[in-house]
């Protein structure tokens, strides 16, 4: 029965990819409006999830104002994804034309000095519309991306990352030695890491609790000498926002694990920053704190 629900899900997302593919732009957009208000109204898993996450984020904000940004968080989720079913028509022009980023020196000089540069950030905004920014202006980037199931729908996300211009390698035990090699290339990584998978994650604090976040970036970044910043990606009404915080450098001295697990903090602290500015564009839909978290109500 799951193999035949995973089938039935890949199916309607491939289904949707092509019609809202065809769909004027204007149509698009209010369809996927009006679906981010059904999926508000069930009051499902996901919503109370996002809700619970908004509120350890939004601590001294009353009902209605968390209710607020619950609604816009989910409007700006699935904004998300007509973006994503959109994008294989965008154009280069209209690439560059709907990107504004602040720091972007700190992306920029390290590729030109040809040393590569590690970016991390949060499931914030649009991260492949960023991505899509840096590599239409000729950067190479590499990502990770975690195998979906089922099988047809990761593939279909791998082409079209890869038709973005994006190098995207599986998530397993050989990856930092590849992500290595295409830093002493001179490429850009960029790796989502508010959020650990590989379950070996470093303990940080996180809006005053407890989560868990990869290490990758950090380990990436003190083996290979590739600075490490970090990107807040957001919504405006013309596109998408990007903000670049760094470098990041260890506070401490120690071991190599020690200075690895400060840049993840500093990590986080940064993530809190772009977060607590644009709440509702977190797309965090999902568990992420391991301290027992504030009831929804």
């Amino acid at each position: 029965m799951s193999g035949l629900k995973d089938s039935m899900i890949a199916q309607l997302y491939l289904l949707g990819w092509r019609i809202v593919q065809v769909l004027p732009e204007k149509s698009a957009y209010r369809l996927f409006e009006k679906l981010g208000k059904g999926f508000y109204s069930r009051n499902g898993k996901a919503v109370k999830r996002f809700r619970s996450n908004l509120q350890v984020v939004m601590p001294s904000a009353d009902s209605i104002e968390l209710e607020k940004s619950v609604i816009k968080g989910i409007s700006s989720y699935f904004r998300y994804w007509c973006d994503t079913f959109r994008f294989p028509g965008w154009g280069k022009q209209k690439i560059l034309d709907s990107v504004n980023a602040s720091n972007e020196n700190l992306l920029q000089d390290p590729i030109s000095a040809g040393t590569g540069v590690i970016v991390a950030l949060p499931h914030s905004g649009n991260w492949d519309h960023a991505g899509a920014y840096f590599c239409v202006q000729g950067i190479p980037l590499v990502s990770v991306a975690e195998r979906l199931k089922p099988e047809k729908l990761f593939q279909k996300f791998l082409t079209y990352r890869q038709a973005l211009g994006m190098e995207i390698l599986p998530l397993d035990s050989n990856t930092l030695p590849t992500l290595s090699d295409r830093l002493n290339a001179g490429k850009l990584i960029a790796l989502v890491a508010d959020r650990d998978f590989s379950k070996n994650g470093v303990e940080v604090d996180f809006f005053g609790k407890k989560a868990k976040m990869p290490i990758g970036p950090a380990l990436l970044s003190l083996r290979t000498g590739a600075p490490l910043i970090t990107a807040q990606v957001s919504y405006n009404p013309k596109g998408i926002q990007i903000d670049f915080l760094g470098p990041l450098t260890p506070r401490i001295q120690g071991s190599l694990e020690d200075q690895a697990k400060d840049l993840v903090q500093q990590c986080a602290d940064n993530f809190a920053i772009g977060i607590s500015k644009k709440p509702e564009d977190w797309h965090m839909l999902q568990r992420i704190w391991i301290e027992p978290e504030v009831s929804n109500g």
